[in-house]
């Protein structure tokens, strides 16, 4: 569904499947694991054993666990730039991925007069509202101008053989999308930035990771705390918070603080205050796995777009079309011969975050654009770095093909976000999943 794939950008049209496990209490003593069969391996040494899963993907992460009593399997899409947890409302019978509240016995909805009506998100665009049946009604809109809408609720999130209740999520029986194709693949989007609505909170895990390969798009996600010994070349950038409200930061975001670029050995000439949020907060830099590819505002991206173009000047063929703009923000795209096994060397992008970076390589850098007939009959490759200008969008927001390969953990106790670079398909193999 275009509303799904498209929170903050026009990048999210793709999919990850995904298995996942959790709970916010003590469930075992061992770990469960859900790839395509259920196994267990043991735990760390956390008081509350972290929760594993598999996924694969080919372009968003989704999971699917079970919602209602009988439970009904949901596949959702994993969204850390969003809050609150949704799902499709089945309205006819035999709708494919959706969910019927009037079959779960332990469905609640969640009346105009409750303080969980009043709370307010940026997920909303305006404040939630009473329904002629003096219900909680919620509108969530996007970027791209789609929105979804329907009632707030409570009801049972099964994982496993556990029973989770209380858990606050919308039932959503409307949307704008016009995307049926997308829409058949997912049942809603599970919410999972700092919000007090957010999957993650309500669910008490203080620590999330994950890790998503590259050519075979499998991986695997844990929530809670792990102790895996060949992870601890992790390097950790500080979240960056703002307690005062700005119009343009958002304050449960995964913010982070870049304060550079450079391509190879070469630092962009641009001051550190370009990266930083203005007075109206604009300009924050997200970490977000609903968003596919990397975007940065108009000055930095121009200046990033010349300097690769530079280096790569007698490596690649430019493309003639100056019109073509791939995803609606990423105008710098090549001619690369038809039936060539690999891309030529390129040069190395590195994010530069406060005490961390992230560094850009091979493959992610260029991505095949399928359907489009060039001059020759070449394939035609795009920049993986967008214009975030062309979007509409004030911020800097890094996808997660940037981070394929790379172990990403998100550390709520300590304000942090960590990252190391890491073979994903092995380092699942070595966590017990079976992929």
């Amino acid at each position: 569904m275009a509303s799904i794939h498209h929170h903050l950008l026009l990048s999210k049209l793709f999919f990850i499947s995904c298995l996942f496990v959790q709970s916010r209490s003590i469930l075992s003593s061992k770990n469960a694991i859900l790839p395509l069969k259920i196994q267990s391996i043991p735990s760390g040494s956390s008081t509350k054993p972290p929760k594993k899963l598999s996924f694969n993907h080919n372009v968003s992460l989704t999971v699917t666990f079970a919602i209602g009593s009988p439970p009904q399997p949901v596949t959702m899409v994993l969204d850390t730039g969003s809050e609150l947890t949704w799902v499709h409302s089945k309205k006819t019978p035999n709708t494919p991925l959706s969910y019927d509240p009037l079959h779960s016995t332990s469905y609640t909805p969640v009346p105009c007069t409750s303080p969980i009506c009043m709370t307010r998100t940026r997920d909303f665009t305006m404040p939630a509202s009473c329904d002629p049946k003096k219900l909680c009604h919620a509108i969530v809109s996007y970027a791209d101008a789609t929105s979804v809408e329907g009632n707030l609720a409570i009801d049972t999130f099964r994982v496993m053989d556990s029973d989770l209740p209380g858990i606050i999520f919308g039932c959503m029986d409307t949307d704008t999308s016009t995307n049926q194709y997308e829409d058949s693949k997912s049942t809603g989007l599970m919410g999972l930035n700092r919000g007090s609505l957010s999957f993650v909170t309500q669910m008490g895990y203080s620590k999330f990771s994950y890790c998503i390969s590259g050519q075979d798009s499998t991986g695997v996600l844990i929530f809670g705390e792990y102790n895996i010994t060949w992870l601890r070349t992790l390097t950790y950038t500080p979240m960056v918070k703002i307690t005062d409200p700005l119009p343009y930061f958002d304050r449960v975001a995964y913010t982070v603080q870049l304060e550079g670029i450079k391509v190879a050995g070469t630092v962009l000439a641009l001051p550190k205050s370009i990266y930083e949020p203005d007075h109206t907060g604009a300009g924050q830099t997200m970490i977000d796995s609903g968003t596919q590819y990397t975007f940065l505002l108009g000055p930095v991206y121009t200046a990033l777009k010349s300097e690769f173009l530079k280096q790569t000047k007698n490596v690649l063929r430019v493309y003639e079309d100056t019109n073509f703009v791939f995803q609606g923000a990423m105008d710098l795209c090549y001619r690369v011969e038809k039936g060539r096994v690999g891309l030529p060397v390129l040069p190395n992008v590195s994010m530069m975050f406060r005490g961390a970076e992230m560094v850009v390589s091979g493959e992610k850098l260029l991505v095949k654009v399928e359907g489009i007939i060039t001059k020759g009959s070449d394939d035609l490759y795009c920049f993986t770095f967008g214009n975030s200008d062309l979007l509409g969008i004030e911020a800097y927001v890094i996808g997660h093909h940037h981070q394929q390969n790379m172990w990403m953990e998100f550390d709520l106790a300590n304000n942090r976000v960590g990252f190391a670079e890491v073979r994903c398909d092995t380092t699942s193999q070595k966590l017990g999943v079976d992929l």
